[in-house]
Order: structure tokens, then sequence, then C-alpha cells
């Protein structure tokens, strides 16, 4: 189990199962010595009374002058028996036993078991005693039936056993609720990291309660260090682009304005804008921003009309005027520029780029018709730097790892797979 919540429920309930049933042992076994005792005491009190009423003729015959008056003695085979006996010769006896004798062990005895001429239990109490004046043993038993006491006994252990689970229910809910409101603060925790990775707020707030201060500290630390980063990654980002602006302004100078040169200037010098206004604001991109598709993919297009006309190949879109990309235009450009540039390099004479919006992603799949790639080399070509035909086109290995990265960092995956038209497809999956 690897949630906290879980764990502290589970070990609620096992704690909470082991008290309930040892407190319903400890109780059901005090009430059955209760019940048992009550029991005890009634037939101890029929036995006194027997003895209150013993006689002796003047033969020296024992006697009884009058039976108790108790319904239950005169139901036969009720389990409620009497018996006087006289040196082991029954005397008197309860109307219950008809013509029976109750046999058992000698000697005193209170809650002896036994069983009637039936095979019924019963609880036995037997009292010996010696008459003054004479040399008669005397023995009095009397009897009480097993299954008046066990019924008895569940008449009360069956309301304990539904208090008990009603109990128990009560506690389960306490725990439940006791594990929500401890674990609150986590949430609240939980709730206030999303938040900053989703770029509405800087720091974590000071949590409420005192054992999760140290780790919003560390984690309000670690979010400091990690902009002291980003924002030193971006000015030697700046600094980088600052220095690649006037070799290609020169450069743009040296072409001739119809030189198809002109058009890849021109994006590098927007590229290049772009990642300078990012270090200036040294932050993430602006939230809740949706660029649509259909106008980058023309653009790319537009840029790429040279190269495709050189290679006499064709382009094909296919792309739904409302499909969206949920991030920065620079961004679009620069995952499909690459993965259709290098559809450009290595087909022969189709380029295809197919967009379809799902809910919540949008699919761009950019396919050649060239040699394509193995399964096993697929891996490989999304290394930086790596180039895995050197007889190929030119070129630096970086496109494929550039736009893998940006769609990572975006939320989203780049996946090379085999195209119908024979070459490699370049799959985007991209929120939208």
């Amino acid at each position: 189990m690897r949630s906290i919540r879980g764990r502290l429920l589970i070990l609620a309930a096992v704690w909470l199962s082991a008290a309930l049933l040892g407190a319903f042992l400890v109780i059901a076994h005090l009430l059955k010595d209760f019940v048992t005792d009550r029991f005890d005491a009634e037939t101890a009190a029929i036995a006194d009374s027997l003895i209150g009423q013993l006689a002796v003729d003047r033969e020296g015959r024992v006697g009884l002058e009058d039976a108790p008056l108790d319904a239950r003695f005169g139901l036969p085979f009720s389990g409620w028996y009497w018996q006087v006996a006289a040196d082991d010769a029954p005397v008197a006896r309860s109307l219950s036993l008809l013509d029976g004798r109750l046999q058992g062990p000698l000697g005193d005895l209170t809650g002896a078991p036994g069983r009637d001429a039936d095979g019924a239990p019963l609880r036995i109490l037997r009292r010996e005693l010696t008459i003054p004046d004479t040399d008669a043993r005397v023995a009095v038993t009397v009897t009480a039936p097993m299954a008046q006491i066990r019924d008895s006994l569940h008449q009360i252990i069956r309301p304990l056993a539904v208090a008990l689970a009603v109990l128990g229910l009560g506690l389960a809910a306490a725990s439940v609720i006791q594990v929500a409101a401890g674990l609150r603060s986590l949430d609240r925790l939980r709730a206030d990291l999303s938040r900053v990775r989703a770029g509405q707020s800087e720091r974590l707030a000071r949590p409420d309660v005192s054992e999760l201060r140290p780790l919003a500290d560390e984690i309000n630390a670690a979010l400091d260090q990690n902009a002291s980063l980003l924002a030193r990654s971006r000015q030697h980002l700046g600094n980088l682009a600052h220095s690649l602006k006037t070799p290609l302004a020169a450069l743009a100078n040296e072409l001739p304005a119809d030189h198809p040169g002109q058009a890849l200037i021109t994006r590098m010098d927007r590229l290049i804008g772009w990642h300078l206004r990012r270090a200036r604001h040294a932050g993430p991109g602006t939230l809740g921003t949706r660029t649509p598709v259909a106008p980058v993919i023309d653009d790319i297009l537009l840029v790429l009309r040279w190269p495709l006309a050189d290679r006499n190949m064709q382009a094909e879109v296919d792309c739904p005027e409302d499909a969206a990309f949920a991030g920065e235009r620079q961004d679009l450009e620069e995952m499909v520029g690459n993965l259709a540039d290098n559809a450009v390099k290595w087909g022969r004479s189709r380029l295809r780029i197919r967009v379809r919006p799902l809910p919540g992603r949008v699919i761009l799949r950019i396919e050649d018709d060239g040699p394509g790639l193995a399964d096993a080399d697929a891996p490989l070509a999304l290394v930086r730097g790596a180039r895995l035909d050197e007889s190929g086109p030119p070129g630096a290995g970086l496109g494929l790892a550039i736009a893998a990265d940006l769609a990572a960092l975006h939320g989203g995956e780049l996946r090379l797979e085999r195209s119908d038209l024979g070459g490699l497809a370049a799959v985007l999956d991209l929120p939208a």
C-alpha cells in the first residue's frame, strides 16, 4: 500500500476491529458469568427452600412438608427439576421429573454439567446435609436447563453485538474524517505546487502545520535555485543570439534581394528575435497561449518552396482550420519547420503533412517517401548531433532532437514511425 491515506485507514481498521472484538469477547464472558450466576442463584434459592421444608416423622423417616410453588417445576421434561433423597433413595421430587430420577456426581456441587433422561444438558446444584438427631444423609438436587440459559445469554449478546457493530461503523467514519482532515494540508500543498508548475504562482505558500513547513521551505529554495539557473541560461542565450545578429545581417546584405537564401535569413532572424525576447523575460511563455496550426504550416511551406522546387517534390497538406496548439507560435514553427525540412532533405517526390485534432491534443504527422528509418534506429535519430547516414544530405543532426526536446517541454512527444509513403513519419503529439 503506497498511499498514506490508505495505510492510516487500514491501520485504524485493524486496531478498531481488534479492540471491538476484544471488547465483545470480554463483555460476552462477563455476561455469561452473570447469566449463569443468576440461574445458579435461582436453583440455590429453590434448594434452600427445600432444605427448609425437610421434616422427620416419628419413625425417623425424612420427608418434605411442602413443595415449592414454582410452575416451571410442574412441566414435564422442562429441565427444571428438584429431588430430595435420603441415603440415596428419593423421598420427594418435582412433578416435572414424573417417575424419573436425578443421577449425578456426589458431594456439594454448584453449576455441574449433567443430562436428563432425554439427553438434554442441565446445570446441576446439589446440597448434602445430615439432619440432627438422625443418621440420615440427605441430598437436595435442583437443576436448570442449559438451553434456557443459552437463550437468555443470546438475548443479551445479540444487542451487544449490534451495539458494538454500530459503534465500529461510527468509529470507522470518524477515522475517515480524521484522516481526511489530517491530510488536507498535504492536499493544499499539492494544489499550491500545481499552481507553481502551471505558472500561476512563483512560490509555495507557508503551510498552516509545522510538520510541512520545512518541506515547503526546501521546495521554495529549489524553486529559487532553478529560477537563478534559468535566468543565467537565458542570459547566455541572449548573448549568443546577439552575437549571431551581426553576421546574419552582413550575410543578408551580401545576397541579392531575390536570392532564395533571403527567406531562410528572414526565418533565422525571426527565430533569433524570438529567443532574444524570451531571454529578456527570463521566464516561461505566456499562459493560455493557443496557436492555430494551419497558418504556421503555410508559412513553413512558403519558406521551403525553393527546396521543394529544386527536388521536384509535391507538398500535400490536410489541416482543419480549428486545429490549434497550446503554446507559442515560435515553438510550433521550430518543431514543424525542423521536421518538414528533414522530410524535404530525405524525401524523393512527396511531402505530406496531416493534422488531426483530438480532445485536449493535436496530432501532426509529417511524412516523406524517402528511405525511412529502421525501427531500431528511431531512438538513435532523436539523440542530439546523431547522424545515421553520413552519405546523406548535409546537416548537423540537431533537427529531430530539437523538435523532440520542444515537444517534451510542452508535455507532448515526438514519435518516429514508418510512413505508408515508404519513408519516415514524424508524429508530433502536442497539447491543444
